[in-house]
């Protein structure tokens, strides 16, 4: 055989170099009894891709759809934040007390995707916590909210600030008590990220992480799922990332928001140790049936606020998780006490808004 036949034998043969991201999937998709989950540091550096644009459109389909096929694991979710937060410069300080100027007490993401909720009440019980020593980073981004009000609706209807930077958010919270920041200031391929929802037609991981993310590195997080199947997953997740205090509920429309019609179960997890506390149901199923009927408007909403309306289901929604919210702060260290201290809160409030 000539060496001109040898060189054709050899070019025949030649495989293309493998992309570096491709050994990720092969751990995936390997088959029964071979495929595994990623460690901690492999999640972290797949996703370090994923955020500068270092993988093919199908490579992240394939990533995204087996991360919600078989549920993420802590281990996962853990990689993929500390990879976000290198990203968008989200690093905690460590030098940074918990009540240093422009740092929150209490972290409140709001990342409901679901098609249909109400109002946002939840945001009014986070403006009641910052008018009373308690300052609240929410963060977020609503996708595909038919009926209903998004949180940044709302708030721009608060007259709350809006933030352009995590910068931008400190300095609010430090003049105002609270800011939002919205996701795609946090990091743009992050809001591309989480708008594949229609394009893949389910939640991804991403839903998840950026529920645990708390940018400003807040003391205490009071997270809101839909699906319980992943109220311990944040918990867990949360304490490989050692962070000091968390809330989980299964909320109204996957936000951290009380339902007043039955007990909520707030699922902690407290410098490293695990606990559930029932909070009890506040109103009755009667008044359940008059709750439906409410206006889903924005005036409605800045009404109940004024006091220019009566609406009992929203009220109990508002005080409600304003007492998780403060019980999660450290403002009270029982489940009556937070929520006269709530009600204290509420009668004095400031009602100025809008």
């Amino acid at each position: 055989m000539t060496d001109e036949h040898l060189e054709q034998l050899e070019d025949d043969n030649h495989l293309p170099e493998a992309h570096p991201f491709s050994g990720y999937l092969r751990t995936f998709f390997r088959g029964p009894g071979r495929s595994r989950s990623l460690t901690r540091e492999e999640a972290f550096d797949a996703f370090s891709m994923i955020l500068r644009d270092e993988v093919e459109p199908i490579q992240l389909g394939a990533f995204l759809l087996m991360l919600r096929y078989r549920a993420e694991t802590p281990d996962e979710l853990a990689g993929m934040i500390e990879a976000v937060r290198k990203a968008a410069r989200l690093d905690p300080d460590d030098g940074q007390d918990a009540g240093a100027e422009g740092r929150p007490m209490l972290d409140w993401p709001s990342y409901a995707a679901g098609r249909t909720r109400g109002l946002p009440w939840f945001v009014l019980s986070a403006h009641l916590l910052s008018q009373n020593g308690v300052p609240v980073l929410m963060h977020g981004y609503n996708s595909h909210l038919v009926n209903g009000v998004g949180t940044e609706a709302a708030i721009k209807a608060l007259k709350l600030p809006i933030a352009m930077s995590a910068e931008e958010a400190r300095s609010d919270i430090a003049a105002q008590g609270f800011a939002y920041l919205p996701l795609r200031h946090m990091h743009p391929k992050l809001q591309e990220l989480i708008g594949l929802r229609s394009l893949l037609g389910l939640r991804s991981p991403v839903n998840t992480l950026l529920r645990l993310l708390n940018p400003l590195q807040a003391r205490a997080a009071f997270l809101g799922v839909f699906h319980p199947a992943f109220l311990d997953v944040h918990r867990e997740t949360g304490k490989l990332l050692e962070l000091p205090r968390i809330g989980v509920i299964k909320g109204g429309g996957g936000e951290a928001e009380r339902t007043p019609f039955k007990h909520v179960d707030l699922r902690m997890l407290d410098n490293g140790e695990l606990c559930d506390v029932r909070w009890p149901a506040m109103l009755s199923k009667t008044e359940k049936e008059l709750d439906e009927q409410s206006p889903v408007t924005l005036k409605h909403f800045l009404s109940v606020w004024r006091g220019d309306v009566e609406d009992s289901g929203a009220e109990a929604r508002i005080k409600g998780s304003a007492a998780m919210a403060a019980f999660l702060a450290g403002k009270a260290d029982y489940i009556d006490e937070a929520e006269r201290l709530v009600q204290e809160w509420w009668d004095k409030r400031d009602r100025n808004v809008g």
